[in-house]
């Protein structure tokens, strides 16, 4: 399966490595299945570490280059897609555009925003749903 992992599951996987979203980022980034980011995240992530943990940007600095290279690494197309007015944060819309354009199976979320979406295509899961998963 592609999943697409959102940034609060990849902020929560450097900073919590034995959390339910590590568990998951874990297991969305490992075959049979394919992880995958975009540009988007990675931003998201050093404003976040910069702005809230600024004195753990070493574990960013493991964790971009150590697991980064592992995830696809999908573009966000400039076209808007029509479900993206589902998502009432217009700065998350680009994370649904990329991974409807990289035809992610699933979205791995810990975000309101897209878990009370209503969007079904891709899937949208929170860390614990996905680690039920068969």
């Amino acid at each position: 399966m592609k999943i697409f992992i959102d940034t609060n599951i990849l902020i929560s996987a450097t900073v919590w490595p034995h959390s339910i979203p590590a568990q998951a980022f874990a297991k969305a980034s490992e075959p049979p299945n394919i992880g995958m980011i975009c540009q988007q995240n990675i931003d998201e992530m050093m404003n976040t570490f910069f702005d809230k943990f600024r004195n753990r940007l070493n574990l960013l600095s493991i964790f971009l280059s150590d697991t980064v290279p592992a995830l696809m690494f999908v573009p966000v197309p400039p076209e808007i897609n029509v479900s993206e007015r589902h998502i009432r944060d217009v700065k998350d819309r680009s994370i649904l555009r990329a991974a409807i354009n990289a035809g992610a199976d699933i979205l791995l979320t810990g975000d309101k925003d897209f878990l009370e979406s209503g969007i079904t295509n891709p899937k949208i899961m929170n860390a614990s749903e996905f680690l039920e998963l068969a």
